[in-house]
């Protein structure tokens, strides 16, 4: 609990025995009052973990829902829980939960709704070991989206983000894809609401146990973030409609 507002991490996974240990316990319980863990379908022990641990909501997905789809759990989970404040953090370990405290003190002390946790900033993206195509990439991708979108964020694709409940609420993000794709949909929605975004210089870890997707789910990754850049230039620009823009 912070300021009275209630601090929610949702856990999205997909076979993270080997990591989730280690995320769970560098997470500051001081602040934080409840962690939601959603299983995708995973073919390892990760929910066996996450008993082990004593993480009290765990969700397993039957079958496999995708990325997004099991951002989607996390994040009605959250609400329905009663969170103000919501983190998402992978349980890969590739980001350090000990940024949760400043991420949720800008949202709570009311300066921003939304905060991410940028890997670009300070350069820690190839010092923590980034393939140089998935950073060329990540360069080429967020250079046409801030073009398209109007923006000036350092990048538009890491997985470490903290959201208000208002946010939440407010963007209809049960209509985004289930794939990969699902987070440039959601700050593209967040964006074209009007909210603005925060940036945190945060390092990553890229290792043999961390989630990553090849090459070629990273190219059909780019095509759907160029395609959603376009589709929010036409919206905002009154030229077409799409249904993920309909605010809840």
């Amino acid at each position: 609990m912070l300021d009275n507002k209630k601090i929610i991490v949702v856990l999205p996974a997909y076979n993270a025995e080997q990591t989730l240990e280690q995320t769970y316990k560098e997470i500051p319980f001081d602040l934080v009052d409840d962690v939601i863990l959603v299983d995708d379908a995973s073919n390892d022990k990760t929910v066996e973990v996450g008993k082990k641990l004593g993480i009290k909501n765990i969700i397993k997905h039957e079958k496999n829902k995708g990325y997004g789809g099991n951002q989607k759990t996390c994040y009605n989970k959250a609400l329905s829980l009663g969170a103000d404040i919501i983190v998402m953090l992978h349980p890969d370990y590739q980001y350090t939960p000990k940024l949760i405290p400043a991420m949720v003190h800008i949202i709570s002390d009311g300066v921003y709704k939304v905060v991410l946790g940028s890997r670009i900033l300070g350069g820690g993206a190839l010092k923590g070991g980034m393939p140089y195509y998935k950073y060329f990439f990540n360069r080429f991708l967020t250079f046409v989206q801030n073009l398209l979108i109007g923006e000036k964020l350092s990048e538009y694709h890491t997985g470490y983000r903290v959201f208000s409940r208002e946010v939440l609420e407010t963007i209809n993000y049960n209509e985004n894809s289930d794939d990969f794709v699902f987070d440039n949909q959601m700050l593209s929605q967040i964006l074209f609401a009007g909210y603005q975004i925060a940036e945190v210089t945060c390092p990553t870890k890229y290792f043999t146990d961390a989630s990553s997707i090849n090459f070629k789910r990273s190219f059909i990754y780019g095509i759907g973030v160029i395609k959603t850049s376009f589709q929010h230039f036409l919206q905002k620009h009154k030229l077409a409609k799409f249904k993920i823009y309909k605010n809840n």
